[in-house]
């Protein structure tokens, strides 16, 4: 198995709640996901057709699996304040109770499951920024669906974290099963994905 990370960069002098208050007040245009990413607040625009029909397929799988109380969730916002990152996952999968209260934004650490799906300008930061933060979260399972990859269109399942790295658990060209552990316990049908 091989292990993910990266380096983590500071010092763009900003605290962490100087960039929450403007993440909280850049207005982008409808559709867009506006995300903290090592300390920079980037806008990115709405995914395409094939994105979100990857993101549905998934999800649809999803569901069956996922345990009482829980829910999968697709423009929530996920802290990572030692990161300086505010990510908006593609699909994430946590306990109902971690929506109690008011805001946008939950701590990563309350997910189970976060999938991010590449997009042709996004794929550095969904490949090494936010699995680094991510893990460093302690997100149990990063699921990786790369359309855009080096080497052709992969899924990779990332797990184990410990400290900003996690391990491959499991790499797959589209079309090939991706078995997700405990407390899912499916194989996740990736046939039906576009190829980038």
């Amino acid at each position: 198995m091989s292990a993910l990370t990266v380096e983590h960069q500071q010092g763009n002098g900003y605290g962490w709640q100087d960039l929450l208050r403007i993440w909280e007040a850049t207005d982008a245009p409808e559709g867009c996901r506006v995300e903290i990413i090592e300390g920079i607040v980037t806008v990115a625009p709405p995914p395409s057709k094939e994105h979100n029909l990857m993101a549905h397929k998934l999800q649809k799988q999803l569901y069956p699996a996922i345990p009482d109380g829980w829910g999968i969730y697709q423009t929530l916002g996920l802290t990572v304040p030692s990161r300086n990152g505010l990510y908006i996952p593609d699909l994430v999968v946590l306990p109902e109770a971690a929506l109690s209260g008011p805001g946008y934004q939950v701590p990563a650490d309350e997910a189970e499951l976060v999938v991010e799906i590449t997009s042709p300008g996004n794929g550095g930061q969904d490949r090494v920024s936010k699995p680094a933060g991510y893990a460093a979260a302690g997100v149990p399972l990063y699921l990786l669906v790369d359309g855009w990859a080096p080497g052709g269109p992969t899924v990779t399942l990332y797990g184990q974290p410990n400290g900003d790295v996690y391990r491959t658990l499991r790499a797959v060209t589209f079309g090939e099963d991706v078995p997700l552990p405990e407390p899912f316990g499916i194989s996740l049908d990736t046939s039906g994905f576009p190829a980038a």
